[in-house]
Parts: structure tokens; C-alpha cells; sequence
């Protein structure tokens, strides 16, 4: 009997019978007893037993077979057993099949997942053994089927576990080769990914602010780093941090709007894992699963281990980094010791020298050969060797000796002064071991202050001997210095060191209003850090006179543009002050000559109008009055002030509108504007007779109703020029157009080229400017 023979004969039962094709043993050797004996043997073996159709179809099944799938037998009938396998077995598992249905082999093993009816798989090791009838044709196959879920647990546990300890080990071998921390970070990210399985991580660390901040990531957004950055499940000086994870972020306890960030980002568990740095906490890292993940102790475990990898690796990169940052310090005072020209030596305590740079040779001449090793007193001049007991004792105080000027010696004998400072050198344990010295040369130090002493004593004897009144303050006012023409002009003697801001007696302004000493120019000059000018006051002396003067305030700085103090000279303007009486006298004579003469030539000018047979010689005449009109009233508003050289625009502007308006139409309207500036008298004179053209253009062309419409006029300045304008509601004037046509017009240009000006005409609005440097007073 073959094995397909044998194999039919063993599986085959009542009521579940294979095919009638299927070749039967002689009927001598059944009974129906070995039968039965079979068929519970079939039900009840400790494996699963399958039989399937050439088309992967189950034709029979035992009960340990629909036990391991969690099936009943009838749901099993006519499913193929690929449809119940994992996808990622299907294709090796069925090219084996037919590769036995093709007669190539007999039998073949294979392990593979079962699909449970609970969604979940089984491993198990399936055999598969062909069943054929005499001529070898294949009727069918027997396929057993044994659990072999533990042991696959056990395999992937232990694989688990070898790519831990291979991640581990590779992670170990590339921190002892890591010369920068993005190094470091990179490795621990890969070790991360692998030794955890997971699919993204990151690393953070305190910054210098203790904010919590990412220095590596894999797999991160930018937008969720920026959301999540500086969170922290302990706090800073936490003692014994441990280990914070999130099987399930969806159904965890986190903060809502944290959980949201992570939800957000695809992130389905997480691990938070502690970064300690010399038992301190420095940081964190983060493992993130795209699943539920459930973390067991091994796994806790092995992150640990990379967090204290991670720890040791950056703890030792920040010892070699304060190691190269010491050296280099040290090297670099090594450098200044060495390059520094000042002298610097360290000493024991009995004052042997013990160190000696290039600077004290220098200094004293002695090589560090002659030197080292030989009492300091070497450098004490006679007579001062008593310093020293008393400089040691201080250091043995452990006290700093701060510029501490004196004299020394240099080898050829010569004398230096010196300026020292001597500091405790301690050892180790914090003892006082001796003395470091430095010496530096003042010698030119002292030269300059004789000479700065020197150059006082001459600025003072300068300062007495000019006749005006100087004082001198300090920066809160108080007087420092003043000259006798000082004491002459205040009529008293100051105090110095306590009375303020001046040396006078009392103070007013020019029209006698009371200045107190704490307003008056010096003051200001003091309080605002800036030269007074251009002020005027008057000092009243102890006795009841009064000197009116003019001060120059001027701060005084050091180099470093801080104010230090004032100096200010008071120059009595008394004589000035007379002469400007007589000149007043004068001008007003002359003011009163010049108007009766204008107001004379006016009258001839009017009558001369009155009694004229032409009207073009009415017009000339009436034009020519006004135009005098117009310069008589400049001529008042400059010659009726006490400063005849200029004016201001806003008492200037309103007298000459004013004038020229009462020389029209009863009801016109001139609206008097803006008027800014200064103007000197070369320019009031032109300016008031091209307003008068202007003015008088602009009435009698652009106003047709002077009840409803007026003349706007206005002098404005900025950037050192000025603008003179004149607009009405008309429609206006081509200015090339009547250029030649108008005298008035000519006159204006004329005028204008003489105040180095240029006249502007626009249209809508309907306004005529002229544009004109602002004069330098």
C-alpha cells in the first residue's frame, strides 16, 4: 500500500467522506470499528488537521483545526485557506501549493499567520502533504497545522531584544567618536528609532533660560515643535525624575490643548524620557508611535540606558568643550602675561620672587634668571624697605591691594614711581600660598599731572587777568572758580562750594520780572547739556544798583562726552545799552521824517490823480499810490521796533494786507493767513510792494462776488526758504501770457529776481506764489 493509500485510508470518515474518486483499501482491512477508532483519533489529535482541493478549498477539518482560527467546521467548509492567511504569507505559501499540485513535491513546511475570526492572527507551522490515487494524480492534501505562537513571541522577543543590544552597542561606539553635539543628537535619534521601534523621536535640553528646547528631531513638523517646545513633565530641579508615557494619546489625561497638538501631528503614543546630566536634570527625549503602543518594563529599560548614554555622551562633549575653553583661557593669560607691559610677579610668603614676565624686565631690568628666586626688596629703594612686612601681612589677611602708588628701583639704580596692585594667590585647598603683583610705570602719569597742574595754574592766572566776569561750576551748579572782575561785576565775594548756578546777588529779566538763580541761563545750560545764547539779564549788586549783561553758558565735558561742570562770562552791556537809547532816538526821528515825506508824496500822488484828464494817467497814478502806501506800511512795522534790521512775518504780513485793503473796494475781503519767519529789511521793502500787486490783481480779476468770495493770503517758511501766496476762487492767469503785457506783473518779476526768487502762477485753485530764500539774521 503507497502513502496516498495509506494517508486516504487513516483520514477518511462516515459522513464526512473524501470524493468517490478517492481510492479505497480493500473492504478486508476496514472494519467499522478501526474506523470509529480513527475517526476520534482525526477529532481529537493535539494538532489541527485540514483537507483541501486542488483550489485551496477546506473539505475537511478537524476539531483542533477550527479551535486554533476560533470557527465552527461548517463556517470553514468551502473557504480557501488563502483567504484566512496574512497577506504578507499568501504568495509563498501558495506557489509552494501548486509547485505540490504539479506533482514537484510531496510535502512542504511552512510558517505563516492565520487569520482568527476576531480580526487577529495565529503563527503556526503547517505541513502540507499531498494525497494521491495509484496513478500519482493529485485528489487532494493534508495540511497539519500546530500553534506556534510562544515560541514566534519568544523569536521576536529575543530579535527585539538583539536589536536593542545592537543599537545599544552601535550607539556606545559612535558617542566615543562624536566630537560635536548634533553629532551626538544624530546617533541618539538613530539608536532611538531602532532600539524603541518607533516611527519619530526627539531630543530637547535646557536652554540658559531652563526653557525646554528641541535640538534634534526626526519625523516633526515645524509647526508642532514651535506648539510643543518648553513643555516639560517635571520640573527643573526635580530629584528623581522618571519616566512619563502614553499608550493611548487619544484617551490620555494630557492638558486638552496639548493632546490636540499631538492628535494633530498623527501621533498615537508617546514616551517622555528623562536626560540627566551629573544626576540633574538636563533634558528629555521623546519617542512617538503612529499606534497604540503598550510600553513594558524591558522597553522602559532599554530607554533609560540610552538616556543615560545620551547624558554621559553630552556630559562628557560640555567637559571637553569647559576643558578647551579653560585651556584656552589659560593659554590666553598665558599670553597676556607674557605680552603685558606691565610688570607681573608672584611671590611666596617670605617674599622670594617666583615668577617674573617680560614686563618686569622691562620694568626693572633684571632678567627673570637674576630675579627669581631673590627677595622682592631687590626692587625697594632705600628707606622704603619697611613696605613690605606690611604688604605681606595684608595678603596673609587675605586682603586685595588696590593701586597702591609708590617707588621702586631698577637694576642701573634709577627710580620709577609705580602704581601696584597685589592680589592672594591661593592653592587648591583655598589656602594662601603667596602673592601676585603688578607693577605698572606712572611715571608719565605723574609728568602729565605736574603738567596738567602747571597748565591750571595758568588758566587761572589767564582767567584773572580778562576783564569780563568768569565763574566756573561743578554739574549740580555749584560755583568752583570765579575771577575778580567776577567779584567786581556781582559787587560781592561767591562762596565757593555752596552758592549756585551764579555769582550775583539777585537776578531779573529785562523787564524786571524776578529770575531765580535756578532758572537763569547757567542753569538751563546745566540741565539741558547745551549752550545758552541770545539771553538777556540783569544782576542786581548787594548795594541796589543794577548791571543789565549777557551770559555764555557753555557745559564742560569729559572725554567720555559727559558733563562735568560750566563755565560762563557775564559781559555788562550797560554803555551798549545807551548807545542802542540814542539809536532809538534816532530812528524814531527818522521814522517820523520818512512818513511825513511818504504821506506827502501820497497827497501829491492823490491830488495829482483827482485833477488828471486821462484815465491812463488816473490808473498810473492810483497805482503808484498804493504802491507808496504799501511801503509806508512796511515802513512802519520794521522802523517802530527797537531792531531795524528785521521783522517778523506775523507783524509784518497783517499791516501791509491791511494797508492795501483800505485802498480798495470797500467790500472786499482779504483773509490773512499764516505768516512764519523773519524778514530782514533789504526784504520787507520788495516783499510789500509785489503782496501790493499781488493783492490788488487778485480783487480785481479773480473776485466777482465780494460778498461770497475774499483773497487769501499767506508767508509760510521751511528749509530755510519762504513762500509768499496769494489765491482767490477766479479762474486765473497764464503767467507767459502776460508776462509782457502787465507792468505789474514786470514789477513783480522784477522785484522777485531782485529778492533771488521765482514766482509760481497755478489755476484751479487760482494762486500766485513766490518762492524766496529766508534771510540769514
Amino acid at each position: 500500500m503507497n502513502i496516498q493509500q495509506r494517508t486516504a485510508k487513516t483520514l477518511s470518515k462516515p459522513g464526512r467522506s473524501a470524493p468517490s474518486d478517492v481510492a479505497r483499501p480493500p473492504r478486508e482491512e476496514w472494519s467499522p470499528a478501526h474506523e470509529e477508532r480513527l475517526g476520534v483519533t482525526y477529532e481529537h489529535v493535539g494538532v489541527g488537521i485540514i483537507e483541501i482541493d486542488q483550489a485551496g478549498r477546506v473539505r475537511r477539518v478537524n476539531q483542533k483545526a477550527c479551535e486554533l482560527v476560533g470557527r465552527e467546521a461548517d463556517d470553514m467548509f468551502g473557504r480557501s485557506i488563502f483567504d484566512e492567511t496574512s497577506p504578507e504569507d499568501v504568495v509563498q505559501d501558495l506557489a509552494q501549493f501548486r509547485r505540490q499540485i504539479a506533482g514537484e513535491i510531496d510535502r512542504y513546511t511552512i510558517e505563516k499567520r492565520l487569520a482568527r475570526k476576531d480580526g487577529s492572527y495565529l503563527w503556526a507551522e503547517v505541513t502540507s502533504t499531498s494525497v494521491r490515487d495509484p496513478s500519482g494524480n493529485f485528489l487532494y492534501a493534508v495540511r497539519v497545522q500546530h500553534d506556534i505562537g510562544l515560541r514566534k513571541a519568544a523569536e521576536q522577543a529575543l530579535a527585539r531584544r538583539s536589536e536593542e543590544q545592537a543599537a545599544l552597542f552601535r550607539f556606545s561606539e559612535r558617542l566615543q567618536y562624536a566630537t560635536s553635539p548634533p553629532q551626538v543628537y544624530d546617533a541618539g535619534l538613530d539608536a532611538i528609532l531602532a532600539a524603541l521601534a518607533c516611527e519619530r523621536a526627539s531630543i530637547l535640553l535646557f536652554d540658559d533660560s531652563d526653557v525646554m528646547r528641541f535640538v534634534g528631531w526626526r519625523g516633526l513638523s515645524d509647526g508642532y515643535r514651535q506648539a510643543v517646545e518648553g513643555h516639560s513633565p517635571w520640573g527643573r530641579d526635580e530629584a528623581n525624575p522618571r519616566p512619563v508615557y502614553f499608550e493611548n494619546v487619544a484617551a490620555s489625561a494630557l492638558p486638552d490643548t496639548l493632546k490636540e497638538t499631538v492628535v494633530r501631528e498623527k501621533i498615537a503614543a508617546a514616551a517622555f524620557i528623562p536626560i540627566l546630566i551629573g544626576g540633574r536634570l538636563a533634558g528629555k527625549f521623546m519617542a512617538y508611535y503612529d499606534r497604540p503602543h503598550h510600553f513594558t518594563g524591558p522597553e522602559i529599560d532599554v530607554a533609560l540606558t540610552l538616556a543615560r548614554q545620551l547624558g554621559f555622551g553630552i556630559a562628557r562633549l560640555r567637559a571637553e568643550e569647559a576643558r578647551c575653553v579653560a585651556e584656552e583661557r589659560a593659554q590666553q593669560l598665558v599670553s597676556i602675561v607674557e605680552s603685558s607691559d606691565d610688570a607681573i610677579i608672584s611671590k611666596d610668603l617670605d617674599g622670594i620672587i617666583r615668577t617674573w614676565n617680560p614686563g618686569a624686565e622691562r620694568l626693572f631690568g633684571y632678567t627673570a634668571t637674576e630675579a627669581i628666586g631673590k627677595p622682592v626688596t631687590i626692587l625697594f629703594p632705600p628707606g622704603r624697605e619697611d613696605e613690605e612686612p606690611g604688604i605681606l601681612a595684608r595678603i596673609r589677611r587675605g586682603e586685595r591691594i588696590h593701586h597702591y602708588e609708590t617707588v621702586r628701583r631698577r637694576k642701573n639704580g634709577s627710580l620709577l614711581d609705580i602704581s601696584l596692585t597685589v592680589s592672594p594667590v591661593r592653592d587648591s585647598a583655598g589656602m594662601i600660598v603667596g602673592a601676585s603683583k603688578i607693577a605698572r610705570d606712572i611715571t608719565g602719569r605723574k609728568e602729565s599731572e605736574r603738567k596738567l597742574r602747571e597748565s591750571e595754574r595758568q588758566l587761572t592766572e589767564l582767567l584773572a587777568a580778562i576783564p569780563a566776569a568768569i565763574y566756573t561750576t561743578d554739574a549740580q551748579g555749584k560755583i568752583t572758580y570765579f575771577n575778580q572782575a567776577a567779584v567786581e561785576f556781582s559787587g560781592r565775594t561767591p562762596t565757593l562750594g555752596s552758592d549756585e548756578w551764579c555769582v550775583t546777588w539777585k537776578l531779573f529779566m529785562p523787564d524786571g520780572t524776578p529770575l531765580p538763580h535756578d532758572q537763569c541761563p547757567m542753569a538751563v545750560a546745566l540741565r539741558e547739556g547745551r549752550a545758552v545764547r541770545g539771553v538777556e539779564a540783569v544782576a542786581e549788586r548787594p548795594d541796589g544798583t543794577r548791571v543789565p549783561f549777557i551770559p555764555f553758558p557753555t557745559p564742560l565735558r569729559d572725554s567720555s562726552g559727559n558733563v562735568t561742570g560750566a563755565i560762563n562770562m557775564l559781559v555788562d552791556i550797560s554803555e551798549r545799552r545807551q548807545a542802542e537809547t540814542q539809536q532809538r532816538l534816532l530812528l524814531d526821528e527818522l521814522n517820523h521824517r520818512t512818513k511825513n515825506n511818504i504821506q506827502m508824496l501820497q497827497a501829491l500822488l492823490f491830488s495829482a490823480a483827482r485833477t488828471a484828464h486821462s484815465d491812463e494817467a488816473r490808473k498810473v497814478l492810483n497805482e503808484a499810490s498804493a504802491r507808496i502806501a504799501a511801503m509806508a506800511a512796511a515802513q512802519r512795522v520794521l522802523y517802530g521796533r527797537s531792531d531795524a534790521s528785521r521783522v517778523a512775518a506775523k507783524e509784518f504780513l497783517p499791516a501791509v494786507c491791511e494797508t492795501i485793503r483800505q485802498l480798495l473796494p470797500a467790500d472786499a475781503r482779504i483773509e490773512c493767513g499764516a505768516a512764519r519767519g523773519v524778514l530782514s529789511n533789504d526784504v520787507a521793502m520788495p516783499l510789500a510792494l509785489i503782496l501790493n500787486e499781488l493783492l490788488t490783481n487778485a480783487v480785481k480779476h479773480g473776485v466777482t462776488d465780494h460778498a461770497r468770495q475774499s483773497v487769501r493770503v499767506s508767508l509760510t517758511g521751511q528749509d530755510g526758504r519762504l513762500a509768499l501766496c496769494v489765491e482767490d476762487d477766479g479762474e486765473g492767469f497764464d503767467l507767459e501770457a502776460v508776462r509782457k503785457t502787465s507792468s505789474g506783473i514786470q514789477l513783480v518779476l522784477g522785484l522777485a529776481r531782485q529778492l533771488h526768487g521765482t514766482l509760481h502762477v497755478t489755476k484751479n485753485p487760482s494762486r500766485a506764489c513766490l518762492d524766496f530764500p529766508a534771510a540769514k539774521i
